[in-house]
């Protein structure tokens, strides 16, 4: 981008600067930066202003909603929200309009329900109410309108409601007639108002999960320059590469590794795990996690949205707007919910009009409008989504990334465990332990053979062989023409001979060598067993799961991590596609399958199982196969993730109890099933009351998820 002269603000000042006078820092990639003419020596780049953007905002009982900007759902009505979280809490002119004609309408309200009560100054009544229904609840209006022509939903059954206690007040007043209900119309409409604000203060609250993982990443960081003091920049400019500085007891900004220097990080602000995790040069932090006592100095590997926290962040934003099986019964229910209703309603009016006791118009007018009023599905709609934002938060605060709300509802469910070994029942580090190599060959002949063709291999032997070259010092040759095949090896050309390095026959452990087609040694490769594994799969068997181990490793290998694990069932030697096809083999008997594992050969049965489990630790293809990531590699937290998959599933049913209940119970009482036998009646503006509750009472059961123990 070259020089403009439009003037452009400093990020972090806020000072206006002109690019064409603005002494220039850098340019990179194509990109011009430039100092900051108030002085604060904080490089920017300098483009010119852009009109914003309209968010993207959507709706919480329909995800598939998009519309750009503020809005109101076409299907039920409800505002809605921002798709995007951002790290302080946003400002919400929903929920400040609905405060304040909810204030106007308390106002106007009360006095209107004195004089209702001594029956006096009924033009001062209506004088008091009509701005309460006209302008107070004119949202309602305009959304039950709208609802004629898309969707017949909750405020469809609230403007009919207030309009007809409004309009039928209006009529008998300008035709002499005393029979006037202007204190429920005012009442109600407040009532409603009051349960839209807190509807919309505790959805708000869902959404918390979310803006605490944002506030993990620190504001700027602190990059190293050499031969200069270190320079502070938002955390928006530091790119792939660059060198960081983090002193002890800060925030890590960013994925990278260490260059130098050792410490403690504490981790459990992503993985769950309460105990600091010891760095030194080599290894790899994530940004958001804790420093320490030691200073470090980081390369910076992953920035931006590529980060392992905003990995995370889109995880939970996506699965919170997804829609699980058990939605469906509440969608089915609802389509035919609002037009029984107002059946319900016309019936209540006729029985009570042609059977009822005098003044029979009277209480047939109350009692619909009881019956239109109480008989709100918003609870309903609310039942399963409020929990699934619930429950995805809370996982993700304990290292549990859930794809969508299909996972947290079927991990519950599954009935058979299948796990790989290598990054799952295993730390995923394997290193060499000896190499037996054939005659004619020496073990750094082949070592470094088998290391030039496994640089460019992500698999954790690959690692191992790499590793084992460099300890010993040995100089790798380049290798060309390199081909990786899943589950077998990989070879190439190392000058002017063929390595492949690949799996070891029957019986045998570690991997073979081959030069030019010839066996030139076997590398035995060992990798330690979790220290956790032993305790969660003995919380996972005692939950009532099956469990196998499915491994592309040896025989006598996987038949020695079983054993130590205590796993009866093992199937080894087993390539991608035969891992995919012992899957099916499961589900064909009629086992709900689980499958946890971190490779690239695991990527096929991720898929094929009902919930795919992927080893946070492990390759990115087998975290975009699976529906739940376990973001610390540790099979612990699947045992957490079961008891918060069973635990949202009796929270949602919980929620769907309390919704049916209430309308089977409400919708005949206000119809008026009482009064022959006890001569009770429901006063609309009690309807009213009950039904802003019931929405509230759903959202505040979901939010107890928070509290779970796992």
């Amino acid at each position: 981008m070259s020089s403009t002269n439009t003037s452009v603000k400093d990020p972090v000042c806020g000072m206006s600067v002109d690019p064409a006078k603005a002494a220039v820092h850098s340019v990179r990639g194509g990109v011009t930066y430039y100092f900051c003419s108030a002085g604060c020596q904080r490089k920017f780049e300098a483009a010119p202003a852009r009109e914003p953007q309209a968010a993207i905002y959507t709706c919480p009982m329909h995800p598939e909603v998009r519309h750009s900007g503020l809005g109101t759902c076409p299907l039920c009505g409800m505002a809605l929200e921002p798709m995007e979280a951002t790290v302080t809490e946003a400002d919400n002119p929903e929920l400040n309009d609905m405060r304040r004609r909810f204030w106007v309408a308390v106002a106007l309200a009360v006095p209107t329900v004195v004089l209702g009560m001594a029956e006096k100054l009924p033009w001062l009544q209506f004088a008091l109410a009509s701005p309460v229904v006209l302008w107070s609840g004119a949202p309602f209006f305009q959304r039950g309108w709208a609802s004629l022509r898309q969707r017949l939903n909750m405020f469809t059954l609230i403007a009919l409601g207030v309009g007809a206690a409004y309009g039928f007040s209006v009529a008998s007043l300008a035709l002499g007639r005393r029979q006037i209900y202007f204190e429920p119309a005012a009442v109600i409409v407040a009532l409603i108002l009051l349960g839209q604000v807190l509807e919309l203060r505790a959805r708000r609250q869902t959404g918390a999960a979310i803006q605490s993982l944002l506030r993990l990443a620190p504001p700027i960081a602190r990059r190293r320059r050499e031969g200069q003091p270190d320079e502070e920049v938002p955390l928006a400019e530091v790119r792939r590469g660059d060198q960081l500085r983090v002193r002890p007891g800060e925030t890590i900004p960013v994925d990278g590794r260490i260059l130098e220097g050792s410490s403690y990080v504490n981790e459990s602000m992503i993985t769950g795990e309460p105990m600091p995790v010891a760095k030194r040069a080599g290894d790899a932090v994530t940004g958001a996690t804790v420093n320490g006592d030691g200073a470090l100095v980081l390369r910076a590997e992953r920035v931006g949205a590529d980060t392992t926290l905003a990995r995370i962040v889109r995880l939970v934003a996506d699965a919170q707007r997804t829609r699980a099986p058990i939605q469906k019964l509440a969608d089915a229910v609802s389509g035919y919910f609002v037009p029984a209703v107002v059946a319900a309603a016309v019936l209540t009016f006729v029985v009570w009009w042609m059977a009822g006791p005098a003044p029979r118009l009277s209480f047939a007018v109350v009692n619909a409008i009881a019956v239109l009023i109480i008989a709100c599905p918003c609870a309903l709609g609310l039942a399963t989504p409020m929990s699934v934002m619930v429950a995805s938060g809370k996982g993700a605060r304990s290292g549990i990334l859930f794809r969508n709300a299909e996972a947290i509802e079927l991990l519950g469910k599954v009935d058979t465990l299948v796990v790989d070994k290598t990054g799952t029942l295993t730390v995923g580090r394997p290193t060499v332990t000896s190499i037996m190599p054939a005659a004619g060959y020496t073990s750094e002949q082949v070592l470094a053979s088998a290391a030039a063709v496994e640089q460019s291999s992500e698999h954790p032997i690959a690692s191992a062989i790499v590793a084992a070259a460099r300890d010993r010092g040995l100089t790798l040759p380049v290798a060309s023409e390199v081909l990786a095949i899943p589950g077998q090896g990989v070879g190439g050309r190392v000058g002017d001979q063929t390595g492949w390095v690949g799996r070891p026959a029957p019986g045998e452990s570690g991997v073979t060598v081959t030069i030019d087609d010839t066996p030139a040694a076997r590398i035995a490769i060992r990798d330690e067993v979790r220290a956790s594994a032993p305790e969660a799969l003995r919380r996972l068997r005692a939950d009532g799961l099956r469990v196998i181990m499915l491994t592309g490793d040896s025989r006598m290998t996987a038949d020695a991590v079983a054993s130590a694990l205590g796993i009866g069932e093992v199937i080894a030697e087993a390539r991608p596609e035969d891992k995919r096809n012992e899957i099916i083999k499961l589900q064909q008997q009629g086992r709900r399958v689980a499958m946890a594992g971190d490779g690239i050969n695991d990527a096929p049965a991720l898929a094929q199982a009902e919930v795919g489990i992927a080893m946070g630790t492990g390759a990115d293809v087998a975290m975009q196969s699976a529906a739940i990531t376990l973001d610390h590699g540790d099979l612990a937290a699947l045992a957490r993730a079961r008891r918060l998959s069973r635990a949202t599933m009796s929270n949602i049913r919980q929620n769907l109890f309390f919704a049916f209940i209430y309308n089977a119970i409400g919708v005949p009482v206000a119809a008026g099933v009482l009064y022959p036998a006890f001569g009770l009646l429901l006063s609309p503006m009690i309807a009213a009351a009950a039904m802003s509750l019931s929405s509230v009472s759903v959202i505040t059961n979901a939010l107890r998820l928070r509290a779970l123990s796992l």
